[in-house]
């Protein structure tokens, strides 16, 4: 008896209905990068100006074959299959990776070496977001140049217009125009798909590329020649990262889903297109993607091209603003501008001085570059700096977290770290050539990320030693000082000492609040803290209050509204009838000091710079009274 099969539950239906959603938006966001290398990767291994590859048929072959395993080692198995378990509360990228690994790591030397690492990974990932854009929407404006040669000098102006109105248009978010991402590059994957496919059907023989034997045949026939290539076949993975660092918008099935059902198999479709265009016509090494098209199509192509790599900038500028505000949160970088632009996606932000910043970057790397072949040789040694360091971070995670023992652990990220250094190794041979760009913008970030780091823990001893222990003031002052009405919450980061805006404030009104908050703001290596869950309060008696507030390395730091859940302990605080006290320090150089003094120079004139303390806490202006004093570093 045949059983009648039941319709799918509506909450099922809705579970369906929004994981396609998440896999369409993904589609916009995550595979941007990715999915517009084919616009010039395969040009540069045979056609750039760096140990170009000769093209005959099994040159062809084998590295169409080195491309397609790439992209399943790497990408397949290495960050969807591995790479993105690592996640910290569900959230990726290699800040977060980093937190996750130095709450695991116990031993002090070898966590100072994993966040150096880190925040040096980091720093690289800066780099790429420069690289990326520029390359990107100059590849695809170029195509103007192949449809009519006379287009060549409107180039370059082309390009910077279209970047100038992309970086204009940040401030205004990505929640207005990120639906169409999804459906544009659904578009773009089919559009990448239909080109090679008719382009294989005249030289089938490229099928041959699904199996690895032509990639190791040509990486033994032309040992040299196929290592100098790998500088350029790394551009068909570049953009792997940014999997793992966006995975926390939309979570790792939809992630998966987009690469395995639609974005791994147009790329290699599109790439063994290529190699066959290239078999049947070695001239179209000018150009392989646009050649691929009819003459009719080559303008909408061009078209299409552009929104594709705005939309694969967009993400990386994107990526670049979470990365900042991640660094702020978790200490590594000053307090800036945050903006939010969306009021339903949290990690929607816009940075104002870190938008300038990347714009001013991009726009000398087109002029000063001038064409993507030039700008290929600055490109790769970024990105895989950061594949390295991410596989080492997670090396950490499989042995502390999930247990692994150390051969398996050496066996499986021994060989994606080998894959890593080869690439970096091709890579680093290009340095002279553009590579050092990425690099030294890399190496200025971590100079600045880590002093930062440094100059804050120096200044904190500082304070620390100067500071009178708790219990020996709230007894004196309870005893002897004159209550005023109200509430005064005095910001410290040592809950167990006074803070020094609070002595103070008694030095000069010689009086107190009748109720005081000393309150400590923690950020924890998690994302998101739930507002429930935001504050502790700790009475030292009827009049003094120890209060910490928590949040995520992803969250607003909001203080009004973290503080009304004290009323649940509580501490009721009123807004209208509370005052905030801040410290200011100014900071004095030393000679001989823990930090060298050019670095002691560099870190004041950050503290200088960095933002206000009322604003990033969300403090009302008229509510916050600052009180200075003089630190010696």
């Amino acid at each position: 008896m045949k059983t009648k099969a039941h319709p799918p539950s509506g909450r099922a239906r809705q579970r369906r209905s929004r994981l396609s959603t998440l896999t369409l938006a993904a589609l916009g966001v995550v595979y941007g990068d990715i999915g517009t290398s084919p616009l010039y990767a395969l040009k540069e291994v045979f056609g750039g100006s760096h140990h170009p590859v000769p093209i005959n048929e099994a040159n062809v072959v084998g590295i169409l074959s080195l491309v397609f395993w790439s992209l399943m080692l790497v990408v397949s198995v290495k960050y969807i299959g591995f790479i993105m378990r690592a996640d910290n509360k569900g959230e990726g990228g290699i800040m977060a990776l980093m937190a996750l690994v130095l709450r695991e790591e116990h031993d002090k030397s070898r966590a100072r070496v994993l966040m150096l690492m880190g925040l040096f990974g980091a720093a690289l990932f800066y780099g790429d977001g420069m690289i990326t854009p520029a390359i990107s929407v100059l590849s695809a404006v170029e195509g103007l140049e192949v449809a009519t040669p006379a287009l060549k000098p409107y180039v370059i102006p082309v390009t910077l217009a279209v970047l100038a109105l992309l970086f204009f248009y940040q401030k205004r978010g990505t929640a207005s125009v990120g639906a169409l991402f999804g459906p544009i590059m659904v578009v773009w994957f089919i559009v990448l798909a239909a080109l090679g496919i008719a382009a294989i059907a005249k030289a089938p023989q490229v099928l041959g590329a699904l199996s690895p034997m032509p990639a190791v045949a040509f990486l033994g026939t032309h040992p040299a020649l196929a290592f100098f290539s790998l500088g350029a076949v790394v551009l068909a993975v570049t953009g792997a990262e940014a999997l793992y660092a966006d995975m926390g918008h939309f979570g790792a099935l939809p992630v998966r889903l987009a690469w395995s059902g639609l974005v791994l198999p147009a790329l290699a479709l599109n790439y063994f297109g290529q190699g066959a265009l290239l078999i049947a016509n070695p001239a179209a090494i000018e150009n392989p993607f646009y050649r691929l098209a009819p003459e009719w199509m080559l303008y909408p192509l061009v078209a299409l091209s552009t929104v594709a790599t705005i939309i694969a900038s967009q993400a990386v500028i994107s990526g670049a603003f979470s990365l900042t505000q991640q660094a702020i949160q978790l200490g590594y970088a000053p307090r800036m501008d945050v903006r939010h632009t969306s009021s339903h996606e949290m990690g929607q932000v816009f940075l104002p001085n870190v938008n300038r910043t990347l714009f001013v970057g991009v726009a000398a790397l087109v002029v000063g570059f001038g064409s993507s072949t030039n700008l290929a040789a600055a490109y790769g040694i970024a990105v895989t700096g950061t594949m390295a360091i991410t596989t080492v971070l997670a090396f950490v995670v499989a042995r502390r977290m999930w247990r692994w023992s150390l051969p398996a652990s050496i066996a499986l990220f021994g060989v994606f770290l080998s894959v890593d250094v080869a690439f970096f190794s091709a890579n680093v041979l290009k340095i002279v050539e553009g590579g050092w760009f990425p690099l030294a913008f890399a190496l200025v970030v971590f100079l600045f990320m880590s002093t930062w780091k440094r100059g804050r823990d120096l200044l904190d001893t500082r304070l620390e030693a100067d500071s009178m222990p708790l219990p020996d003031f709230v007894q004196s002052a309870s005893l002897e000082c004159t209550k005023v009405p109200g509430t005064a919450v005095f910001m410290t980061s040592n809950p167990a000492a006074v803070p020094h805006a609070l002595l103070h404030s008694m030095k000069h009104y010689k009086s107190l609040h009748e109720r005081v908050a000393l309150l400590t703001a923690v950020t924890l290596d998690v994302p998101h803290v739930p507002l429930a869950q935001r504050v502790a309060v700790e009475p030292i008696n009827a009049q003094f209050y120890r209060v910490k507030v928590f949040f995520g390395f992803m969250d607003t730091p909001d203080l009004p509204e973290a503080l009304e859940w004290c009323a649940e302990q509580g501490l009721r605080i009123d807004m209208m009838d509370t005052s905030f006290f801040l410290g200011r320090e100014t900071l004095i150089p030393k000679i001989e000091s823990d930090m060298a003094l050019w670095r002691e120079k560099l870190f004041i004139a950050m503290y200088r710079n960095a933002g206000d303390v009322a604003a990033y806490f969300g403090l009302p202006p008229n509510r916050v009274v600052e009180l200075g004093s003089q630190v010696v570093l």
